[in-house]
């Protein structure tokens, strides 16, 4: 089959103002440490008493002990942040990046989890804040939702509906768990974005695989409730079906890997270099074990940045851009997946990628915006 090179010409990533450490929920919540095995993530990472039985249990043994399960930090939205304030932060620095203005951009896909409004994606809130008069609409593969999202827009392109669009992804957990839920404790907020559009030679997509996931539809739940000023927010609370995220992580990945290295037309032995999602802090290690693959050929984000559901695609490929682990012509497999939704893979020929600014930097520069609108305020 011949590929039409298409794929990402700018990447930009950003966190919100709020880094916390462990120590936060330590000497806020020190019952909850003391009674951490009896709370919802322990429940949802455990062997309740069995011996491991595949190799996502294998590695995810040594972190038992830990209350935190090998969380070391994650960043959470400030009040006056949300998830389109990220989202606009990313697709800004993206199109920046790409030396393009909103005018440019004739389609915008958004994968937000959560979206602000309850019903409504974030994509028509999102496209009316950058000023862009093109076309623009939401997509949900929950926090498989990158490489999916990706898929699209270089079909979309290829096919010569649009010439360049801007994917953005967001992840907003803080909104939709309470910080007395240990859940929490393992999972983040941020954004990405990117710009896909036509590349040279044969960089780009060469191959996708997708399947859905619904296996897992029972591992989380979404409930409505009334805050104190009787608002509806939503909750999300872990269900009875956890379990199954330990049996069919092995399945999802080599189906999806496999699926997209034989759908490129290339080897396993071919790939450069390899992103997958890291939800857990032990996911790289089963994933490099698995597959049978130089753990060098990856990298390991979650000690930074936790959870961030969807984002992590996006957090992989601008790490391992920016730490030079990724060059152009390079062959690069990323791999993604989420619970009621999807799991996917693709195989991409790195091109020419404009990154964005430093996330990191960011993040400090609008926590001093956030705390110049609070002097002021006061």
């Amino acid at each position: 089959m011949v590929h039409s090179p298409v794929g990402i010409r700018s990447l930009a990533l950003t966190f919100p103002s709020i880094r916390r450490t462990n120590n936060y929920y330590i000497e806020k919540y020190p019952e909850l440490i003391a009674q951490a095995e009896q709370k919802g993530l322990a429940r949802l990472f455990s062997l309740t008493g069995t011996p491991p039985t595949n190799e996502f249990d294998m590695e995810m043994l040594p972190y038992l002990s830990d209350p935190f399960r090998g969380t070391v930090e994650r960043w959470v939205l400030s009040p006056d942040e949300s998830s389109l304030t990220l989202e606009y932060r990313a697709a800004t620095d993206a199109l920046n990046a790409a030396k393009l203005s909103p005018n440019d951009v004739d389609l915008m896909i958004v994968a937000s989890v959560w979206p602000e409004q309850i019903g409504f994606g974030n994509a028509a809130f999102l496209a009316r804040k950058l000023g862009l008069v093109g076309a623009a609409w939401n997509l949900d593969g929950t926090c498989g939702s990158t490489p999916v999202v990706l898929q699209t827009a270089s079909a979309l392109v290829r096919a010569g509906e649009y010439r360049n669009v801007l994917v953005v992804i967001s992840c907003s957990y803080s909104r939709v768990f309470d910080e007395e839920d240990t859940v929490s404790w393992f999972l983040g907020d941020g954004a990405g974005a990117f710009v896909v559009g036509s590349l040279k030679g044969k960089q780009g997509i060469l191959g996708t695989k997708t399947v859905h996931t619904g296996a897992l539809c029972e591992v989380v739940s979404a409930k409505l409730i009334k805050d104190e000023k009787g608002n509806s927010q939503v909750r999300m609370q872990t269900g009875k079906g956890a379990k199954a995220l330990r049996e069919t992580a092995a399945e999802f990945l080599c189906v999806c890997c496999e699926g997209a290295i034989a759908s490129a037309g290339v080897t396993l032995e071919q790939i450069d270099f390899f992103l997958f999602n890291t939800p857990t802090a032990w996911v790289t290690r089963f994933c490099t074990r698995l597959l049978g693959i130089d753990p060098e050929r990856t990298i390991n984000l979650y000690p930074l940045y936790a959870n961030i559901g969807p984002v992590l695609t996006v957090a992989n490929l601008y790490q391992a851009a920016q730490l030079g682990k990724i060059h152009e012509n390079d062959l690069v497999l990323i791999y993604g997946s989420g619970a009621a939704g999807v799991a996917a893979a693709s195989v991409m020929r790195w091109g020419n990628v404009a990154l964005g600014t430093d996330p990191l930097e960011s993040s400090k520069s609008a926590k001093k915006s956030s705390q110049k609108r609070s002097e002021v305020s006061f």
